[in-house]
């Protein structure tokens, strides 16, 4: 490494900074660095962007990734789909373009011409404009939108006329992450919004299409058992009835009906723990809930009893359902065995086979579904499945030769405790991984959301180069449902560290790599996993990758909207909660002289999630404490003009990924690899 010294770190103020809390005092010296707007912070961010980029650009194999990351990147992916009668419109990214597009395409004929309705790349000269959320009206001839800019996720909401392509000057903001509910006759729509100026308080209005403007849109739903609760809206076909699905923390949803005739709001189920999604179809109530069903059952009942529900597909002990939608006559039902989905047709459970494959989405409507299918092999893919065709290829397909031919494996190992955890293994198939491969391993464990397989160009170019790829699916996550999801949050967090640690003393020791090749990676609540690894396991792996991280687990609250968050991991400001977050979290374990692994901090000033003062004073605690370690640098970039990740244009995402594995590469003495 002595050829290319990376620069010593920039000169960083070490306060004095401390509070008190129930008793204890915790020390903050770097609360200066949370002021992301002041001079002092933004010429700091500088000097570390500086440093980081003039080290990465030094290293003979930036240039190699960047240029197979390009071209898996240019690939033809889906994030998203909405079936509206004879119209499907779809989130895709064609090939080589830098933004999701809103695509409007034939729910009938493959072959027909797809159209673009709206590329937001083109609104923006760095292309940081982004789709971040559709809903067509039924028949497909309206569609609502979200725009953003610079990944902050901040959506002012656009109409469009689709058979023109005609925008209406109506503009709605602060509709961030928005549901819409379409009138039939187009008339007007229910849709979700925030009060001015607050990141709380989200509620449901009604806009009626007559009126230009929305300031005096009327509130139809603000009945929020705590300011940071969740409410979405949906609607029935003949527009008589709407749900309101209100996420009440991570763990609860309450459902409500209202009768848009009479103005009567009927609780379909509310104060219980238990997490639901249901459909209108016709005169009945149909869906998914986890209530006395931890992995989920299906049910139905007459919306002149909403709340007397009837199972109709029971919970299995090796299957946990999630997403659903109405085909015909029949329900589908994604089912999960593992991270693993299927799509079950109901009454029956007919599956359709989907490979090793996560269902990324699902709709249907007029007897046709369509689903968006996730591969670690390829990038997401668009099929269709109707009853008498079955499942056809419904969208572009991108060419073979560019995609590594991998194998992927499910193993399991103990945690620290014993439990058993799942894990993914991917490699190129002609690969054998043995003590001398250079191994890569990731996890997230939080907020109920299983590690499922999907397209990574990060994973697909390191398994083509020889590596091998692993995704742990922790506690916290959903990969054996709501039980899994409860023994890994709020007093149990720290299960889901022991799980990740215990996954690499694992790899190591069946010989799938040794200890000097392993690096690892997450990001957001991974990012917390990482900050967790470095501080309890500085041992663990000598590179490590900590992408938009929550790190001060004291503070974290008062941070932009992350008060959504104290539901899964604890309250600082309830005494019993803050010692079981204040014991774990990673700014606050960091101590000087302690031999940490080289880190690449990667954080955005446009992040409206997790604030980016979390991976700033993180890195000046570990550049602090590991001042006198040369062979192991602590890196930070922080971009502009991007957010957590949701709407980064194909670019940037491409430049990250070169980063990162430039990084590993040098830090594990395998530039050979690239």
């Amino acid at each position: 490494m002595a050829d290319h010294p990376v620069a010593p770190a920039p000169a960083t103020r070490r306060g004095a900074e401390a509070d008190v809390y129930h008793g204890v005092e915790v020390a903050d010296p770097y609360r200066w660095l949370e002021d992301g707007e002041s001079v002092a912070v933004t010429e700091w961010v500088a000097a570390h962007n500086h440093r980081t980029r003039e080290a990465l650009a030094a290293r003979p194999t930036w240039g190699r990734w960047h240029e197979r990351l390009s071209a898996l990147t240019a690939l033809p992916t889906v994030l998203a789909l909405s079936a509206a009668g004879e119209h499907l419109f779809v989130l895709e990214r064609a090939a080589g373009a830098d933004q999701y597009a809103l695509v409007l395409r034939s729910a009938t004929d493959p072959q027909a011409p797809a159209r673009t309705l709206i590329d937001p790349a083109a609104l923006a000269a760095d292309h940081a404009v982004a789709i971040d959320w559709f809903h067509p009206s039924h028949d497909g001839s309206m569609v609502a939108y979200g725009l953003s800019e610079g990944g902050t996720e901040n959506s002012v909401l656009h109409i469009m006329q689709v058979a023109t392509g005609g925008v209406l000057p109506l503009r709605i903001v602060n509709t961030r992450a928005a549901s819409v509910a379409w009138q039939p006759d187009h008339s007007g729509f229910w849709y979700a919004v925030y009060p001015e100026g607050d990141e709380y308080h989200r509620h449901v209005r009604y806009h009626d299409m007559a009126h230009a403007d929305a300031t005096a849109d009327p509130v139809v739903f603000d009945r929020l058992p705590t300011p940071e609760a969740w409410p979405d809206v949906s609607i029935s076909d003949d527009g008589r009835h709407l749900l309101v699905h209100m996420m009440v923390g991570w763990t609860r949803i309450d459902i409500h009906l209202l009768d848009t005739t009479t103005g009567v709001w009927t609780p379909v189920i509310e104060g219980q723990q238990a997490q639901s999604s249901l459909r209108i179809v016709g005169d009945t109530l149909v869906g998914v809930t986890t209530l006395d069903a931890p992995n989920g059952r299906a049910i139905s009942a007459a919306l002149t009893a909403p709340a007397a529900w009837t199972t109709i597909v029971p919970e299995r002990t090796d299957v946990v359902l999630g997403a659903h939608a109405s085909c015909g006559d029949e329900l589908l039902v994604v089912a999960s065995r593992v991270g693993v989905d299927t799509v079950e047709r109901w009454p029956g459970g007919t599956p359709i086979d989907l490979g090793i494959a996560s269902v990324v989405a699902l709709d249907a409507d007029t007897g046709r579904a369509f689903v968006a299918r996730g591969t670690f092999g390829a990038p997401v893919d668009l099929l269709r499945f109707t009853p008498a065709d079955g499942v056809q290829p419904w969208g572009p397909v991108p060419e073979p030769a560019l995609l590594p031919t991998l194998t992927v494996t499910q193993v399991q190992y103990p945690s620290l405790d014993g439990t058993l955890i799942p894990m993914f293994v991917a490699h190129r198939a002609d690969i054998t991984p043995s003590a001398d491969t250079p191994l890569i391993l990731t996890g997230y464990g939080g907020f109920a959301i299983a590690e499922s397989p999907v397209w990574m160009p990060n994973l697909a170019a390191w398994c083509a180069a020889g590596g091998v790829y692993c995704i742990a699916g922790l506690r916290g996550g959903y990969e054996y449902g709501e039980s899994w999801h409860h023994a890994g949050r709020r007093q149990h967090k720290q299960r889901v560290f022991d799980d990740f640690h215990a996954a690499a003393d694992w790899l190591v020791a069946q010989g799938y790599t040794r200890r000097d090749l392993l690096a690892i990676h997450g990001g957001s609540n991974g990012g917390l996993l990482m900050g967790a690894a470095v501080t309890q396991r500085p041992d663990l792996a000598p590179a490590v990758w900590c992408a938009v991280p929550l790190l001060d687990m004291v503070r974290f609250p008062q941070f932009l909207i992350a008060r959504l968050w104290t539901d899964e991991y604890g309250d600082p400001d309830v005494a019993e909660e803050f010692a079981w977050v204040h014991a774990y979290s990673p700014y606050h374990h960091v101590h000087e002289g302690q031999a940490y692994p080289a880190v690449l901090f990667t954080t955005a000033e446009g992040d409206t999630r997790v604030d980016p003062c979390h991976a700033r004073k993180m890195a000046a605690a570990l550049t602090w404490a590991s001042s006198a370690q040369a062979d192991r640098p602590i890196l930070l970039l922080q971009s502009g003009r991007a957010g957590h990740g949701v709407g980064k244009p194909a670019s940037m995402r491409v430049v990250e990924g070169a980063d990162v594995l430039t990084f590993f590469c040098w830090q594990l003495g395998c530039e050979q690899l690239a």
